[in-house]
């Protein structure tokens, strides 16, 4: 029996999805947040085409607005969406930066034919009290490409990782935050040899 088309893309996008699973769950792996969320099976996987293509935006938003339903529904902590671009080879960092930001444009275009912002957090992405907000919930955005500059962040496939920006300040509000805050940082400089410079807390810069 040949397989069918769907079936193939069935297969390869569990392929995707496992590979991803496996890359948070290796040890070096610094985020012990995404491992909490793997571990408790809080990790919600989208494997979509290409990063500069805007074909998959509207069901990638639909995927996110049912994750956001599910998450102001959820009593537990660590609650994580990656959205996996693996049609996407061979571009700089450069490259990834700005297809990434074109990306995250384009859903908060069509995102805001639905929703307002999220009024917890500002809209500048200048201001240190930014985040990102989809379906009218902030997200601190993450960028994982093979060519990253910061070994943790090397993927095998260019990903968009949203993670809830109030489950972060839930955390900090109950004084767990700077804890775990403190032991990424220092499983990344065991991996990496240094902090990534990007990892500002919320209020302090964008």
């Amino acid at each position: 029996m040949t397989p069918t088309k769907n079936s193939q893309n069935t297969d390869y996008n569990l392929e995707v999805k496992h590979a991803f699973k496996e890359f948070v769950d290796d040890k070096l792996f610094p985020c012990v947040a995404a491992k909490a969320a793997l571990q408790r099976d809080q990790m919600h996987l989208f494997v979509a085409g290409h990063l500069a293509c805007p074909k998959d935006d509207q069901e990638i938003l639909d995927f996110i607005y049912t994750f956001v339903e599910k998450y102001r529904a959820s009593k537990n902590d660590f609650h994580t969406v990656c959205v996996i671009f693996p049609e996407t080879h061979s571009i700089t960092e450069e490259s990834f930066d700005r297809l990434l930001w074109n990306r995250l444009q384009a859903l908060s275009d069509l995102d805001s034919l639905k929703y307002p912002y999220d009024k917890r957090v500002d809209t500048d992405p200048s201001s240190p009290q930014f985040s990102f907000s989809l379906g009218e919930e902030a997200f601190f955005i993450i960028g994982l490409f093979p060519g990253s500059s910061r070994e943790a962040r090397r993927f095998r496939y260019p990903a968009i990782v949203f993670n809830p920006h109030a489950q972060f300040e839930e955390l900090r509000s109950l004084k767990r935050y700077d804890k775990m805050k403190n032991i990424v940082r220092k499983r990344d400089v065991a991996l990496s040899g240094s902090i990534n410079p990007m990892l500002n807390d919320f209020g302090d810069d964008s």
